[in-house]
């Protein structure tokens, strides 16, 4: 079969750190219990990429997975991005070094990763699509598809022109199913359309689904005490009939240990809980700001080393603190970041941040918007 049993894949961008404040600095030891506990748990689908955790994920995934494990109890997927291909020799350069940076001799499954409109046309000049099939071909990938970060009209498109492609990763939740920026349900019917499983990525949405606002949790709580808030975010992903996998970034033993607790006997949504989280999504969307993942695609070309997505997730948390708190604690946090990263204030609309962003948001307003919010 294309996917394992179990639909809970351990995405592999957002690792446990040593220090919060650097990407790259993965307690391994945590991680290694992690997959370890994964793995014992029947969960087999691990998804890395080049550049997560300051390119320094796949590294992680030799420590932790395939020194440790046998080569038959999981299956790994890793990704080509659009951002370090120059020539078509990158490639094969960047294909060898992952394999060389994991310990493998072969991945699971391989994407095109971040397919756009932009993106797509690299990956068209430079051969990316036939590359990846020539890979297949020859034993070193089983399973080729692509990530993918654009409108429903696009994807289409790629399908169309691509029926090569065994599957395709969408980001999907609750709260951009039916976003006119994100286009989730659209891109979704359009994989159904063209019969391509799909992988789900971003299901709790950077974390935005596991900190919904009070009256929100009151009334999944009402409904279900025992249930974790991301629970609902994930388990409507999850009860979509062609998702076969989703992915979910777990940075701590509670949130692996949560996650699988639901997952390991997995129940779909029923009609009385998507009628709930339909009526999440008109409470959540009064509270939040600016819809940012946290993804970070954005931050290692800054020239100004601006830590957006931090930023961006203050501001959100204090817009959504109740007013009768008084004090709150987001602004002292950004001044203490501001130690260590640009200030908001310190954006010099160059743009590359909006160029690189998945969600398509209007960045450089957004920074002075948080600016101004947080200089007062």
């Amino acid at each position: 079969m294309l996917f394992g049993e179990k639909k809970l894949g351990f995405g592999l961008m957002r690792l446990p750190l040593m220090n919060p404040d650097d990407a790259s600095s993965i307690d391994i030891e945590l991680t290694k219990k992690m997959v370890d506990s994964f793995i014992e748990n029947g969960f087999t689908y691990f998804d890395t990429a080049w550049m997560y955790c300051g390119f320094n994920s796949e590294n992680a995934v030799k420590e932790a997975l395939v020194k440790r494990h046998p080569r038959d109890s999981y299956t790994l997927a890793t990704k080509l991005h659009a951002g370090f291909l120059q020539t078509k020799e990158d490639r094969d350069k960047i294909f060898q070094t992952q394999l060389e940076k994991t310990g493998v001799d072969y991945f699971d499954y391989y994407l095109i990763h971040d397919v756009g409109l932009d993106h797509y046309k690299v990956y068209t000049e430079l051969d990316c699509f036939n590359w990846l099939m020539d890979k297949k071909e020859k034993g070193l990938v089983k399973h080729i598809g692509f990530s993918y970060h654009d409108n429903a009209e696009l994807l289409d498109k790629v399908l169309t022109e691509h029926p090569e492609m065994e599957f395709v990763q969408l980001q999907i939740n609750y709260l951009d199913w039916d976003s006119e920026g994100i286009q989730s349900r659209k891109c979704y019917e359009v994989a159904v359309k063209h019969n391509k499983p799909v992988i789900v990525m971003e299901p709790v949405k950077g974390g935005t689904l596991a900190k919904v606002p009070e009256n929100v949790e009151e009334m999944y709580r009402a409904y279900d005490a025992d249930m974790s808030v991301p629970s609902w975010a994930i388990r409507f992903a999850a009860s979509l009939d062609h998702v076969k996998m989703v992915l979910s970034g777990m940075s701590n033993m509670e949130q692996l240990m949560d996650n699988m607790s639901y997952m390991k006997d997995f129940v779909p949504l029923n009609e009385t809980e998507n009628t709930m989280v339909m009526k999440a999504v008109e409470m959540i969307n009064s509270n939040i700001a600016i819809p940012c993942t946290g993804c970070a695609y954005c931050v290692d070309g800054c020239p100004m080393h601006i830590a957006i997505p931090k930023y961006f997730s203050l501001y959100n948390a204090d817009r959504q603190e109740v007013k009768e708190k008084g004090w709150t604690p987001q602004g002292e946090y950004y001044d203490r970041l501001t130690g260590t990263f640009g200030k908001a204030s310190d954006c010099v609309g160059c743009g590359q941040c909006e160029h690189v962003c998945p969600q398509h948001l209007p960045i450089i307003n957004n920074l002075k918007e948080v600016a101004n919010y947080f200089g007062k």
